[in-house]
Formats: C-alpha cells, structure tokens, sequence
C-alpha cells in the first residue's frame, strides 16, 4: 500500500516530508502512472483552480473520480484539495470532481494576509488539540447526513469525512504534527484491507 501526493501545485513537499517521517515511501504522482500506483492520494492546498485545470490537462480529474467512486482510492483534500472534492462551490467554481457532499465556499476565512493558526479540538484524534493553519482557506457551508463532521472551529466544519474521502479546510502538513496523517494512513489501510476481502 503507498499513499501518493498530488504533484501538480501548492504544498506538496510538506505532505511527502511529514508521510516519510511516518516511516512512509510516498509517491509524487503527476501522471496516470503515479496514480495507478497508489491506494490513498492526498490533494494538496494551493490554487484551487490552477489544479483544476491541470488536473483536467493530465487526464487524471476522471480517473480519480472514477477510483474513488469505486472506492479503490482514499482521497484527502486539503484546502484547495477539499475544493476540489466537494460537489458544489459557492463562488467562482474552479473545475472540480464533485465527490463529497459538502458545500464550500472558497477564501471564506480572508486573503492571504488574514491568515491565521489557531488549536482546535479533533476528538478522532485525542485529547490534545491540533494547531490548525488556515490560509485564503474555503468553509463549509453546507455538510450532508453522508459527510461526517470531525471537527469544527466556531459553529463551521473544518474537518469533514465521507467513506473514502477526507477533508480538512486547514493545513496539516505546515505542523510538525503527524495526526491527520496517520489518520489518513489507517484509514486508506482499512479500505486496502476490504478490498482484498471482496
């Protein structure tokens, strides 16, 4: 089982950085190829609408969709990454692939400048809250009975998880703090597990 990191934009060092200090052989996956190699590919933050189109340049938005309807892929969403996923966007929509039911509306939190870092409670997680990082980030509006709140900050999900998919509105990967990461790990383990069950 290998988890990928999608190499096309945004934070994608940090990702690899903290999964091979997890004792993990991350893939960068850029082509069909990369992707067909992974169980669990993580979306980075970054432009949401720049990966969107490159996404749709490389031919792998179908794929991935495809995958994941199929649930052979786990797929975590990070900022740009939960745009991506989510079915509908508020504002100006990039391309995205539609796959959990959440409603997001992108930069919600500010620009750049307003960027900030603040504990928040995962309970998934422990008793220890996460030092959670949001830059431009996007928020979810709306979260259907399908996607599992994890964690909120204020009165608005943060955290969301639908079967094989995972989305965070913050950045893990600028922690030092693995959590999320394990999480995500154990939960692309699980879904390997029952496949090769069925």
């Amino acid at each position: 089982m290998k988890i990928g990191v999608l190499d096309i934009q945004g934070s994608v060092e940090e990702h690899l950085a903290i999964l091979q200090n997890l004792g993990e052989n991350p893939v960068a996956v850029k082509t069909k190829a990369d992707l067909a190699k992974v169980s669990g590919l993580i979306i980075p933050g970054g432009e949401s609408t720049t990966i969107g189109k490159l996404l749709a340049h490389y031919g792998l938005s179908e794929e991935i969709a495809r995958r994941a309807q199929e649930k052979s892929l786990t797929i975590w969403g990070t900022c740009a990454g939960a745009i991506l996923i989510a079915k509908k966007v508020i504002n100006r929509p990039p391309q995205n692939m539609a796959l959990m039911d959440i409603t997001i509306k992108r930069n919600a939190y500010g620009r750049q400048i307003d960027s900030f870092k603040t504990p928040v409670s995962i309970p998934i997680l422990g008793a220890t809250p996460f030092q959670a990082v949001f830059i431009r980030a996007p928020q979810v509006k709306v979260a259907s009975a399908k996607a599992k709140v994890l964690a909120k900050y204020g009165k608005k999900p943060i955290m969301v998880r639908q079967n094989n998919l995972l989305a965070t509105m913050f950045h893990p990967e600028l922690t030092t703090d693995g959590r999320i990461h394990k999480y995500f790990i154990k939960m692309t383990q699980e879904y390997v597990s029952k496949k090769s069950k069925n």
